[in-house]
């Protein structure tokens, strides 16, 4: 029988040294990750990120909706703390290190485990706790990949091949409804099948016949709100990009970090083994070159976010362990070990400090306003007044220190725009609220919006923060004023695009689409 073009079987044992090496970083690094979890307090986007989980929608503002129905998940199964909706993440690499041993195994079990090793000596998959949109995207990214992989690798294009086509379709389909960069993922695909599989288009077709329920899920529920994730990411989100020269550089950098000085090293070294293993090993390929320069492209007007590529981080490792030459794969653990090592030292060092360390440095104040929440958001409620506060991040750490949602008071920005599907801002109308800002406020800022404001002060851990109280809400006044001004600047939906709803203009306007 003969062998697929893409793969070559080799059925091998694994050394006892690598297997110790494999429990040793897996073990350790799932207790540091758990550490990290338990004690770091929770960021700005993950508490965004909550309160999608508390309202679970077939969407959100931003992004489409699998990490508020994982965190919605976590929350229900076990608990509403952030143990709870960080385990994911936590125990992320090891699923991804057992579907890329699943996938690779049979093709050459000691390599497998070399990928395997490599991706969990990786400094990130040391130290990431953090529960975000690229959790899910990741996990379904790579179990696609993984099951195309495995599709790959059987001779005939009979029903376990089209089944496993069309499992890799459904998950590439939960990484459209985690985040639009699984459309990378869907290009890579294309470029791999044009380039060498055209005659398995028809379990090209399979796969992407069983991913179409997640962009349909999506196209949904933007019909329904307004086009929110077009706007997002299309429109408000890339006013005023332009070409610096500094954007591609801070990519270049910021992947030469992420490869690792030793892998980079020996990757280079013997860029002639990782040139001729692309003839062999050519889907791993392409997820490694087409994201690479996808990116690349990108970065000529944006700067790429280091989680930006984490959903093809997994397949840089394991071409790596099918590239380098067998007598440099442990060379190349113990550079990535050492690596990951410094990282750890240097947690610890910072687990060693106190607040009183960081009291000189510039962020200062927003650890303290992450460390010392309640204390913050008790000096600044009184009976009788709606807490708010003049920042998306602020309001989402106090509103989850609270469990109660906080709105947010101004214009705000282009991003988290989901407040203004949450909040009505119509049933604060004659009532006393206060905003909690760091900055000395501007009372010319708020008079127009209260029939009276004061400015009232407290201080924290030695950081001074702000309160506007404004008594008796004038609705009408912050309607023109500041819901006019962001329909101005984030609801321009083009013309073209058809809608059946949108939850801001339907309360600023009463109608699906406003008259401009």
């Amino acid at each position: 029988m003969p062998q697929s073009p893409v793969f070559a079987s080799s059925p091998q044992v694994i050394p006892a040294t690598l297997s110790r090496w494999l429990l040793g970083a897996g073990l350790a690094s799932l207790l540091l990750r758990f550490w990290i979890a338990l004690t770091f307090p929770i960021t700005g986007d993950e508490a965004f990120f909550y309160w999608w989980g508390v309202y679970p929608d077939w969407g959100y503002s931003d992004h489409p909706p699998m990490v508020g129905w994982l965190i919605a998940l976590m929350r229900a199964s076990l608990g509403d703390s952030i143990a709870s909706i960080r385990l994911p993440v936590v125990l992320l690499p090891l699923g991804l290190g057992a579907a890329l041993w699943w996938a690779l195994k049979p093709v050459d079990r000691v390599r497998a485990a070399w990928a395997v090793l490599f991706l969990w000596l990786a400094p990130l998959n040391w130290l990431n706790t953090l529960v975000t949109t690229d959790t899910p995207l990741v996990f379904w990214s790579v179990l696609s990949v993984a099951l195309l992989m495995r599709a790959e690798q059987r001779v005939r294009l009979d029903r376990a091949a089209y089944g496993l086509y069309a499992l890799s379709g459904v998950f590439l389909g939960c990484a459209f409804l985690s985040k639009y960069f699984s459309v990378v993922l869907g290009l890579t695909y294309l470029v791999y099948f044009g380039l060498y599989r055209r005659e398995r288009l028809a379990g090209l077709a399979m796969l992407v016949a069983c991913a179409l329920p997640g962009p349909a899920i999506n196209i949904a529920y933007n019909l329904s709100h307004g086009w929110s994730n077009i706007m997002f990411n299309v429109y408000n989100r890339n006013e005023g990009a332009a070409f610096e020269w500094r954007k591609p550089l801070l990519y270049v950098g910021m992947m030469a970090y992420l490869i690792t000085p030793a892998a980079l090293w020996l990757g280079w070294r013997y860029r002639g083994a990782l040139a001729r293993a692309a003839s062999s090993q050519r889907l791993l390929a392409c997820l490694v070159v087409v994201p690479l320069l996808f990116f690349m492209l990108l970065s000529a007007k944006k700067v790429i976010g280091l989680h930006w590529v984490l959903s093809f981080y997994p397949f840089g490792f394991a071409y790596l362990a099918f590239a380098l030459p067998a007598d440099r794969l442990k060379a190349c653990a113990k550079g990535l070990a050492v690596f990951a090592g410094l990282h750890v030292l240097v947690v610890a060092g910072l687990y060693l400090t106190t607040l009183d360390t960081w009291r000189e440095a510039k962020l200062y104040p927003q650890i303290v306003r992450s460390i010392r929440t309640a204390e913050i958001v008790q000096q600044a409620s009184s009976h009788g007044t709606v807490l708010m506060a003049d920042s998306y991040t602020a309001a989402s750490i106090y509103g989850f220190e609270r469990r109660q949602y906080m709105p947010v008071f101004g214009v705000g920005k282009f991003h988290a725009r989901q407040d203004d599907m949450l909040v009505d801002f119509s049933l604060y109308q004659g009532k006393t609220l206060r905003i909690i800002t760091p900055d000395k406020p501007a009372p010319e800022n708020y008079k127009p919006y209260f029939d009276d404001i004061a400015v009232l002060d407290f201080v924290q851990d030695g950081v001074r923060f702000y309160l506007v109280e404004g008594r008796g809400f004038n609705y009408p006044a912050y309607r023109t004023g500041i819901l006019g001004e962001a329909y101005r600047q984030f609801y321009n939906i083009p013309t073209w695009l058809p809608m059946t709803g949108c939850p801001f203009c339907e309360r600023y306007c009463a109608q699906v689409r406003c008259p401009r």
